[in-house]
């Protein structure tokens, strides 16, 4: 690394950042963003939040990019760039994070107030304290450990700070990406701290497509006592989700960079039929998730899927519907060897003394956005994988340690 003594003296900083990192965490747990679409009335609050915390540290080149959207507040999704200027702008280190959180869920299944932050036993809890706050953390702390050190890093650095993450991006990065094109070069570093593992040894550079499948079949209402006067849309349903099993050995292809190395086609969802133990359902409805291997196209499942179907349709006598809920093909990897990849490789291992990999997911992460625009993208953190869950948490110490990996991109 050319620029040891300015990293030493980062790290320094950051460490002593650490208290100011917590309350960070517990002021923003406490402004809920959450899509209209979850109830909420999107990011404003909590990105005015930061963008004035930003100024505060000076950071002042804070750009903001309001995506329209009527039904929330203000009428707008403020997406925020912060920028520090490098020694070079021949590149930019992008760090992107998600403001969005989802909804606490049944708040009975939660030791605490969700949207009051505890901390306890090294960890920090509430809702989206790991999801996406301790990336966001992270990255807007490399940008205040940076002002605070009078460090000038090798190139630019910009944190992005995005809307809508939880509810697909169209108002968040593909905004950005769609309106703002050239805020990006194909020569930049990207990270985006939203995925990992708790050894902090995944580098995530694939995705696999999803498609999501409801399978609705029709059959014939009728007294159960009496089953020869109907036709029993619930067993044949069950029928064809063990049929759809075939789809692994139909589709047995292996890449070792993903985990699990497969396609996995899972029945999920299931929607109820009748609502008394004496009636033979006349329509059965449940749901596949289906995690694809970017090597296999997805007109192919749909095609060996209405095959499985037509064959339990002859045998019950019932038709099946097949309806598309969400379809997503994979994006392109980013290069195992790709800039990106290396120099979170050697950071990673300066500070966590851990020999990362890239390995492949099954998706999503919104570094498929930037990978579809031809731009290179790698996913890392340090998680206990909480998101979603009751009593979310995040571990202090992987926070202030993913802000040093990040610092140490920013010197080379």
């Amino acid at each position: 690394m050319r620029r040891q003594d300015d990293f030493n003296k980062l790290n320094e900083v950051i460490a002593a950042l650490e208290q100011e990192m917590v309350d960070f965490q517990k002021a923003i747990t406490a402004i809920p963003a959450l899509s209209p679409t979850s109830g909420g009335e999107g990011e404003w609050d909590k990105a005015m939040y930061i963008k004035d915390w930003l100024k505060e540290c000076g950071i002042d080149d804070v750009q903001q990019i309001d995506a329209p959207d009527p039904a929330a507040k203000n009428g707008v999704r403020p997406n925020l760039i912060a920028r520090v200027k490098g020694q070079s702008d021949e590149r930019t280190i992008w760090l992107m994070a998600h403001t969005d959180v989802v909804p606490e869920g049944d708040p009975g299944l939660w030791d605490s107030d969700p949207w009051e932050a505890v901390v306890k036993d090294g960890k920090i809890y509430g809702r989206g304290t790991e999801d996406n706050q301790q990336g966001l953390t992270s990255s807007v702390f490399v940008l205040r450990a940076l002002k605070k050190a009078d460090v000038i890093p090798s190139f630019d650095v910009a944190v992005i700070l995005a809307a809508d993450e939880e509810t697909g991006s169209a108002l968040g990065l593909e905004y950005l990406l769609e309106q703002h094109r050239e805020l990006f070069s194909e020569n930049d570093i990207i990270v985006v701290p939203d995925a990992g593992e708790p050894d902090s040894t995944m580098i995530e550079v694939a995705e696999k497509s999803i498609l999501w499948l409801k399978f609705i079949t029709e059959g014939k209402q009728c007294h159960a006592s009496t089953p020869d006067a109907g036709i029993n849309a619930f067993r044949a349903g069950s029928e064809l989700v063990v049929q759809l099993d075939k789809l692994h050995e139909t589709f047995a292809e292996r890449d070792e960079v993903f985990n699990p190395p497969i396609s996995t086609f899972q029945p999920t969802k299931k929607e109820a039929n009748v609502g008394n133990v004496n009636t033979i359902p006349g329509q059965d409805v449940f749901y596949l998730d289906c995690r694809i291997l970017p090597t296999i196209a997805l007109n192919e499942i749909m095609n060996t899927c209405r095959d499985i179907a037509g064959a339990v349709e002859k045998k019950h006598n019932v038709k099946v519907k097949i309806e598309v809920v969400q379809q997503a093909e994979a994006a392109p990897a980013t290069s195992a060897d790709a800039p990106v990849v290396n120099m979170l490789k050697r950071a990673i291992k300066t500070v966590y003394d851990v020999e990362a990999t890239a390995q492949g997911i099954g998706g999503g992460t919104v570094a498929a956005v930037f990978r579809a625009a031809g731009l290179n993208a790698a996913v890392w953190s340090t998680l206990e994988d909480m998101c979603h869950q009751p009593n979310e948490y995040c571990v202090i110490s992987n926070m202030v340690n993913d802000t040093k990996v990040l610092a140490h991109l920013c010197m080379e």
